[in-house]
């Protein structure tokens, strides 16, 4: 009997009791879709919190803080990164080092600003790293500089009302005026930088992130340190010691940061343990990925179990139409096997009637499952805005079926149909002929 013959036998002999198969295909449907729409759960907070880390930060970058010793460190130093640049697949090395005065402030027509990064960049490195504008150029000279994104939103003002102004203008092509203070002695003195704004920096993927740095010259940052007489402008504070402030002035002013870039994805963890061996502090966004990734796997893999459970119980369905088709076609098992149909030809056809009816089922429940997906998706940032008064945008999934789910998923549901059939298929196997062309069961 050719598989095109056995189909059409399937198919006819699902029509003799249309209702009871619906219902069947029905409960299957079910199952799968409860299955496909509780893993999603799985699959969508995993989505958004791989995202969220991808977008913030640069996956192929290692960064390096310090090394390890028994005295306090004192920053990186170009022999580090030419040790880094030795290492078999880095492609770049960015060097960055922070001012560290708490106290420095930033002026611009009576806003300020005091809680913003402050660095010193390679913009040559940091190019090639990936660095870009949103708006102006790159300094050309020691007073230019480049700000973040939302450096404008960090900039307020007082105002007679309780809440504080921010700045709403263009800031570029602005100048900004940089307050270093330093304590020498009891007494607090002050120095000011002016600088032009002539660049500002490409608004960050994530929109949550805030970029309020900015990049002065090297230049600026040694005219800091001379001021203040310390490394990074450190503040000495009025309660340091005498032996406190000499030991602040003392520390080398090195780099505060090292990015260490790797050529692909799959080198950085390779090069981070490399780096760490060393004794050095690193730490790469990969590291929680990794970790990520590992337990969601678990919350998974528990989703798909409880969802199997679903799948489970309408495959008692399946087994109550399978075993009553085979009662219903006694008469006709019979007859196939009069004219010489073998036990495993007539197994198979009960085998593929179950496995057909966890067919349909199974496909039915995934587009429903997609349905709902995306119903669910589209209706969490309303709903959070509505119950709890809060944005979330459309960046968080809620839900999320990737193919290889959506296949996992139809695999369990027509397996499980399958093994529901079985039973029922062996049972129609031993029926004796004699007794089914009588009629008597």
């Amino acid at each position: 009997m050719k598989f095109i013959d056995k189909y059409q036998f399937v198919r006819e002999n699902m029509k003799k009791n249309r209702s009871r198969v619906y219902m069947t295909i029905l409960a299957t449907a079910m199952g799968c879709a409860f299955l496909m729409v509780l893993a999603s759960i799985g699959f969508g907070l995993q989505e958004t919190i791989v995202k969220d880390i991808t977008q913030n930060d640069v996956v192929t970058e290692i960064e390096v803080g310090g090394k390890s010793s028994e005295e306090e460190s004192s920053g990186l130093t170009d022999e580090d990164i030419t040790y880094f640049e030795s290492f078999e697949n880095v492609k770049i090395v960015l060097p960055q080092k922070k001012l560290e005065n708490w106290e420095a402030i930033y002026e611009l027509d009576g806003y300020t600003s005091q809680y913003s990064e402050t660095r010193v960049v390679n913009y040559d490195l940091e190019t090639e790293a990936g660095f870009t504008l949103s708006e102006g150029r790159m300094p050309e000279n020691d007073n230019e500089i480049v700000v973040g994104f939302h450096f404008a939103e960090s900039l307020w003002k007082e105002s007679e009302s309780t809440e504080n102004v921010t700045y709403e203008d263009s800031i570029l092509n602005s100048e900004m005026t940089l307050t270093v203070p330093q304590y020498f002695g009891d007494k607090r003195e002050t120095k000011e930088w002016t600088f032009k704004i002539v660049g500002i920096g490409e608004e960050p993927a994530n929109k949550y992130a805030m970029d309020s740095f900015v990049n002065i010259s090297l230049q600026s940052m040694q005219e800091i340190e001379a001021f203040t007489e310390t490394a990074y402008g450190v503040l000495l504070e009025l309660y340091m010691t005498d032996e406190q402030i000499q030991a602040a002035k003392e520390v080398p002013s090195n780099y505060s940061y090292l990015g260490v870039f790797a050529t692909s994805m799959e080198e950085v963890l390779p090069i981070l343990d490399k780096i760490r061996e060393e004794g050095y502090y690193a730490y790469s966004p990969l590291e929680r990925l990794r970790e990520v990734n590992v337990l969601f796997a678990v919350m998974k893999i528990g989703l798909i179990f409880v969802g199997t459970v679903a799948v489970l119980i309408a495959s008692i369905g399946i087994f109550n139409t399978m075993s009553m088709a085979v009662t219903e076609r006694t008469q006709d098992i019979g007859i196939m096997k009069a004219i010489g149909g073998s036990p495993r030809m007539i197994k198979s056809l009960f085998l593929m009637e179950s496995a057909y009816i966890g067919l349909i089922g199974a496909v039915i429940g995934t587009i429903a499952s997609f349905i709902i997906s995306s119903a669910a998706n589209k209706a969490l940032p309303i709903i959070m805005e509505l119950v709890f008064d809060e944005q979330i945008g459309d960046d968080i999934l809620l839900s999320y079926i990737p193919l290889s789910l959506a296949l996992i998923c139809v695999g369990i549901s027509l397996l499980v149909a399958t093994l529901s059939g079985l039973k029922p298929a062996s049972k129609a196997t031993r029926i004796d002929v004699l007794q089914a062309l009588r009629r008597d069961i």
